[in-house]
Parts: structure tokens; C-alpha cells; sequence
């Protein structure tokens, strides 16, 4: 049995799903499809985008959700009607002991993921490791294990920019720059 375990980005832009699906389809389909469990927390971008090539290669799917309300946190539309499909067609459920989402939950995943898998396929950029239970976190963390890592980030792939909350009302302040000089009057 081949239990395969993903991690990545979950702000892949549009244009990036066709090629990273077409890296992870060619990746999985190394495994006979009656070997072949897949393990994802069901996030948007790369878990989504792993999830739907291991149902479509036949494999077996296991949904690891961090927390109790992490369906519930999530936005509804189209990432939202993907999760619940995913989740639907999992043949296991493991869901950690976090009533709410958070760094400690999504790091509990992670290391369920990792005792589990027999690989870790990270669809990343390579970009520095971020919050715990991120991507660079649980890249750092499997190949501390020993565990193997495949690294997918193929030509085409890109990460949209991260939305941040506007600052209305609020103005940063800057520091005046000091001079030295003593010659102004």
C-alpha cells in the first residue's frame, strides 16, 4: 500500500491548477490505483487539486480535517463546494482534537499526515517556511523524520498574493530620518 500524504500552497492562482494537476496525475499514477491512499486536510489550491487526482486515479482518499469548525471557518463557494465533495467521497475521516482552527490544529495534522504517509508530495515554491503548520513547516518536519519529500512546482505554477485587510483609520508612522550634520541652521 502506498499512502501518500500532500502539503502546499493554497492560493495557487487559476492558471496553475491544469499544470499542477497534470505533475501530481503523472506523480500518482507511478502507484497501482488498488495501492493508492491519499492523504489531505481538503484546503484549497494544492490539497484540493491532490485530492481530485488521487479519486481519479481510483485511489483510496482520507480526509484529515484540523479542527471541528474547520468547514466552518472555510468561505462559501467554490472552494467550499470542493471541500465538501472531497469529503463526501473519502473513504476515512480523521479529525483532530481542536474545537477551532488554528496553528496548533493545523500543526496536529500535519504530524498525523507524516506518521502515516510513506511520502510527502509538497506542491511549493520553496518560498520560506511561514507559520507552523505550513507547507515549509511540514517540509522541514518530514525530511527531519527521514521521510521522503517530493518537491512538485512545475512551469506554469504561481501563487496569487495574499489579500490583507485594509487599515482604514489607521496611519503608520514612519521615522524621520536624523541627520547628523550639524552645518543646518
Amino acid at each position: 500500500m502506498a499512502t501518500i500524504a500532500v502539503t502546499g500552497h493554497a492560493n495557487l492562482t487559476g492558471a496553475s491548477v491544469a499544470p499542477v494537476e497534470e505533475a501530481l496525475r503523472a506523480l500518482l499514477a507511478r502507484y497501482p490505483a488498488a495501492e493508492l491512499t491519499g492523504m489531505s486536510c481538503l484546503a484549497p489550491g494544492a490539497d484540493t487539486v491532490f485530492g481530485n487526482a488521487v479519486l481519479a486515479l481510483g485511489g483510496r482518499l482520507v480526509a484529515v480535517l484540523p479542527s471541528d469548525d474547520y468547514r466552518a471557518r472555510m468561505r462559501e463557494g467554490p472552494d467550499a463546494v470542493a471541500f465538501d465533495r472531497l469529503l463526501e467521497a473519502a473513504a476515512e475521516v480523521e479529525v483532530m482534537p481542536y474545537r477551532r482552527a488554528g496553528t496548533d490544529a493545523y500543526a496536529a495534522a500535519n504530524r498525523l499526515l507524516l506518521g502515516r504517509a510513506e511520502l510527502l508530495v509538497a506542491v511549493w515554491d520553496g518560498g520560506a517556511g511561514g507559520r507552523q503548520g505550513g507547507t515549509g513547516h511540514a517540509v522541514a518536519a518530514a525530511r527531519a523524520r527521514g521521510l521522503p519529500v517530493e518537491v512538485l512546482w512545475p512551469p506554469g505554477a504561481a501563487r496569487q498574493d495574499p489579500v490583507r485587510p485594509a487599515t482604514r483609520g489607521k496611519h503608520r508612522r514612519s521615522s524621520p530620518i536624523r541627520s547628523d550634520r550639524s552645518d543646518t541652521l
